[in-house]
């Protein structure tokens, strides 16, 4: 079984992804990471040099390669979930986990990130919180098919593993 987190970029993927994988025995992937690796290029660079949709073609390519996978916890990108058949296929290759997160802890994590991303580069207060608003009304529908719904605000590693053994 692999395990699929999603959620809006800021929504701690990656990190609870890393820190799950390790307590249950997985082995982890971060899609953003895998792309960058096999493209030898950012995730900035390929939005600049090919665009969005062709980034969106290489998720929908690492998700097919996931399918030859096994116990592995995934980090997608946050708009992966959204894209063609991206989540009725996680949804029938593992689990999946949206890490739901409030809009302003979002904008507080991610105008404090340190990590490039093309989606909000120069953005303002203002228009990052516009952005989220409207992104996470577009986005939610695909992020609420999910198996579980985890809030981020008040987070247990605990409560999210016993969620788990409660869906067998």
């Amino acid at each position: 079984m692999n395990i699929f987190l999603t959620g809006f970029m800021g929504s701690g993927k990656t990190t609870i992804g890393k820190r799950m994988a390790k307590l249950i025995g997985f082995d982890f992937v971060d899609t953003d990471e895998w792309i960058e690796h096999r493209e030898g290029k950012t995730v900035a660079q390929i939005f600049e040099d090919a665009g969005e949709e062709a980034f969106r073609r290489m998720e929908h390519d690492v998700l097919e390669e996931m399918r030859q996978r096994d116990f592995t916890v995934v980090s997608t990108g946050g708009g992966m979930p959204c894209f063609g058949n991206n989540m009725e296929m996680m949804l029938a290759i593992g689990k999946v986990v949206y890490l739901y997160t409030l809009p302003q802890t979002l904008v507080r994590r991610l105008m404090r990130s340190h990590v490039e991303r093309p989606l909000i580069k120069d953005k303002s207060l203002e228009e990052l919180q516009e952005y989220i608003a409207v992104k996470l009304a577009e986005r939610e529908p695909f992020y609420r098919k999910a198996h579980i719904i985890v809030s981020t605000e008040n987070f247990s590693m605990g409560q999210l593993l016993q969620s788990f053994k409660l869906m067998k």
